[in-house]
């Protein structure tokens, strides 16, 4: 009877991958996605003003330790979508069995990972924050913050894998409970611990841990409860390389995205930090809410990845050529019309953070400048993550280095040479410029090259 009814369920979410029309299939998925991210997005910036509160010093540890954050997900988010990416593939070509070795696989690859990071970041903690970008007056407040992260790190990464397998099937709205519910719960215990508890900043990097584990523990419920169609359990871990490679490399332009998302924090810090400890806040805090834009583009990007990898694997070509270009216009509407208003009131969202008037003229242009370029990321997102989500791995992994990392990295070196603190403001716009226009001729002919339905 048990079997029976996942074979239901199965048939029915194959149906609607492959007959729903695009863009109601790519919206429904989207949606959902586009809210944990803005959701996570604004704890990171709740998290942000609450610290602001305690001091300068204190908002820049925020902007440190989000270089860490960003190197613990970037591992998440490599087995995450390396898993993801096969398990959709996989389950359009109906062979559930070998996508429930990839979830397990890749849930607890992500697991293990999770502690070795932790454990060696406790060892090289000092040094390690320093090459983030830590000054003297921010180091202590980003010792607070940071222990707490990184006893959450094996939470965090597995969280990743399982937030993936779930969009990569379908099943954005499960997603969506487990990573909203960890960051509505992250917000309501930051004044709590930070002020009710006088813990300081160190009360924000529990809250942060604790949201963390909820949220993990809210996912996992999900496949303990039999609600996909992968499975997680140990009885489905294997060592087959194989398998791992398969994984490693459709995830390494994940790993490679936000590895260099991380490497582009400290490099910006370290630029920064010539500036003073204001300016390490002030682009911090335009980071976060540039951030929380671009999470919209990305929401619906990761709404389409599912749509992409299940149809390919079913060989319906066509609807991966449609569901590319709706999300590429649809995903640049949406984003221009809240950079739109971002770029109107960017010196009242500075304000926010923090009131100090060099504060607040440093993020106010920078962020006006970041929304104005933020309308060219549609065309890279798209490109990235349809290359992805194929298995285009080699494509997939040269695009995913070129905005962070070849175009970027140049940028932030060079530019503050020349133009002081304004090379810092026009750094990562310009790589958002320069990255969709290598993206957008690689888009087009791919989706040219595509064959016809089978």
């Amino acid at each position: 009877m048990e079997q029976t009814k996942l074979l239901n369920r199965s048939d029915r979410q194959y149906e609607k991958m492959v007959n729903t029309p695009i863009p109601k299939l790519v919206i429904s998925l989207g949606i959902p996605t586009t809210i944990s991210m803005l959701v996570t997005s604004i704890y990171n910036m709740a998290d942000s003003y609450f610290v602001s509160e305690i001091g300068v010093s204190a908002g820049g540890a925020t902007s440190v330790v989000f270089g860490l954050m960003s190197i613990i997900q970037a591992f998440g988010f490599m087995f995450g979508h390396g898993s993801g990416s096969k398990i959709s593939r996989l389950l359009g070509a109906r062979k559930n069995d070998e996508a429930t070795t990839y979830a397990s696989t890749g849930f607890f690859i992500s697991l293990f990972t999770g502690i070795i990071i932790a454990l060696f970041g406790f060892a090289l903690f000092e040094p390690m924050l320093r090459l983030f970008g830590s000054t003297d007056t921010i180091l202590p407040y980003a010792k607070d913050y940071a222990k707490y992260i990184l006893l959450a790190a094996p939470a965090m990464t597995a969280s990743c894998v399982l937030n993936n397998i779930l969009r990569y099937e379908g099943k954005a709205a499960l997603a969506m409970i487990g990573l909203t519910s960890g960051g509505i719960l992250n917000m309501l215990l930051d004044p709590l611990f930070i002020w009710g508890f006088d813990m300081g900043i160190a009360g924000a990097g529990l809250a942060t841990a604790l949201s963390q584990v909820v949220s993990f523990c809210i996912l996992l419920s999900v496949f303990l409860a039999k609600r996909t169609q992968s499975r997680v359990s140990i009885r489905h871990f294997t060592l087959n390389l194989t398998v791992i490679g398969n994984i490693v490399m459709t995830g390494l332009p994940s790993l490679a995205r936000q590895g260099l998302n991380s490497v582009s924090t400290m490099l910006l810090n370290a630029q920064a930090k010539v500036f003073g400890d204001v300016a390490i806040a002030a682009m911090g805090y335009v980071a976060r809410t540039s951030q929380f834009v671009f999470c919209v583009g990305l929401g619906i990007g990761q709404g389409f990845q599912p749509v992409s990898a299940y149809n390919y694997g079913a060989k319906k070509y066509s609807r991966v050529r449609k569901s590319a270009l709706f999300t590429l216009f649809f995903g640049a509407a949406f984003i221009g019309l809240i950079a739109g208003v971002c770029f109107a009131i960017a010196p009242r969202i500075i304000a926010l953070f923090g009131n100090e008037p060099e504060v607040i003229k440093i993020g106010g242009f920078a962020l006006r400048i970041y929304c104005a370029s933020l309308l060219f990321v549609p065309i890279s997102v798209v490109t990235n993550m349809l290359f992805q989500s194929i298995g285009k791995n080699i494509p997939a992994l040269i695009l995913s280095v070129l905005q962070n990392g070849l175009a970027f990295i140049p940028l932030i070196t060079l530019l503050p040479r020349k133009l002081g603190l304004l090379g810092i403001q026009l750094s990562q716009p310009l790589a958002y410029v320069i990255s969709a226009a290598v993206c957008l001729p690689c888009l087009i002919i791919f989706l040219k090259s595509l064959p016809e339905d089978e």
